[in-house]
């Protein structure tokens, strides 16, 4: 089984130790991650996955974000708009992708103690390869 992962560079004090988490299940669990694709921010993650889903050699995606809130609503914009189009391109596609992004109303120490749920993320993706692949 190979996966892509797609992070975000935004708030990468955090989501640099989400990749790593999300590396380390992989390879517990036996999965290869072939492509690794560092976007600018967490608004930038759809079209990476939009990119990785047509590499046919890949099985799944997972998406790596964290969106703190801010003084205003731009992270509910920016949280809602992205699982929204990621959610887009896996069905469009027909290929899991994962939603590994933690967020939004959260804040800086909130999305530090979420780090761990990226290897949620990477199980719920070959979660959902195996379920796919057993139709």
């Amino acid at each position: 089984m190979k996966i892509g992962i797609v992070v975000s560079e935004y708030n990468w004090d955090i989501t640099t130790m989400m990749l790593s988490r999300a590396q380390e299940e992989a390879k517990f669990l036996g999965v290869e991650v072939a492509k690794t694709l560092m976007v600018p921010g967490t608004f930038d993650i759809p079209l990476g996955v939009r990119k990785l889903v047509d590499i046919k050699d890949l099985d799944g995606i997972v998406a790596l974000g964290a969106v703190i809130e801010g003084e205003t609503d731009h992270d509910q914009i920016v949280m809602q708009n992205a699982a929204r189009k990621i959610e887009d391109i896996m069905v469009e596609h027909g290929k899991p992708v994962a939603l590994g992004i933690s967020g939004p109303g959260q804040t800086r120490l909130q999305a530090m103690a979420r780090i761990e749920k990226a290897r949620d993320a990477v199980d719920s993706v070959v979660k959902m390869i195996k379920a796919i692949n057993s139709i």
